[in-house]
């Protein structure tokens, strides 16, 4: 793994979907975006879209090999396992919506394992624990402005979306730079689930 020349990456742990249900989810942003093209919301590209299992934020170049460890560490506690994602929602509940998403069920709680695993692991090499509880979705946008973002949110509620499943074998540690297109995700390291296989 090399580190380049900036001095500080901005990372997050994650789990990547398959490149047919990001299709998936690109079909039903593109018919929410051709339906509402009025409302002010920044959409996700269906490439970038993942679950988040711990956002780090901004680290020095020299400490992203610990967060790798970490990383590996957290996986060789969790067996491989399926997700399903569903139920489309917005949040917040109540009052004007900022935020469009799909659900993910964990039927095995395995997501969840791999999760508090990975808060340990990070915790014991000196960063942070996240404060707030662990609800695992895929962002698909952001609603800038109130006009119009109701009638989204509900078109989205009512376009059904899945069940669909997929196996997860991997955490990846992720890398976003902010270019002149925007951020753009890169994987840093991918860390294979063993389940205490050695």
């Amino acid at each position: 793994m090399t580190t380049g020349d900036k001095t500080h990456w901005r990372l997050f742990f994650a789990v990547e979907l398959p490149r047919d249900l990001k299709a998936r989810v690109g079909e039903h942003l593109k018919r929410l975006r051709e339906s509402f093209p009025h409302v002010r919301a920044s959409w996700e590209k269906p490439e970038k879209i993942h679950i988040t299992l711990k956002f780090i934020g901004e680290v020095e170049a020299s400490r992203v090999e610990e967060l790798a460890r970490a990383a590996e560490r957290a996986a060789a506690t969790v067996e491989p396992f399926e997700l399903t994602i569903n139920a489309p929602g917005a949040f917040p509940p109540h009052g004007p919506p900022r935020v469009l998403w799909l659900g993910v069920e964990d039927p095995s709680a395995r997501l969840s394992k791999l999760q508090r695993a990975l808060e340990d692991e990070a915790s014991r090499a000196g960063f942070p624990r996240e404060q707030r509880p662990f609800k695992p979705h895929l962002t698909l946008a952001r609603i800038r402005a109130p006009q119009g973002a109701r009638e989204l949110a509900a078109a989205h509620r009512e376009t059904p979306f899945g069940p669909q499943s997929f196996d997860v074998s991997e955490l990846v540690l992720m890398r976003s730079e902010l270019g002149p297109g925007g951020s753009r995700y890169d994987a840093v390291s991918c860390s294979p689930l063993s389940g205490g296989a050695t």
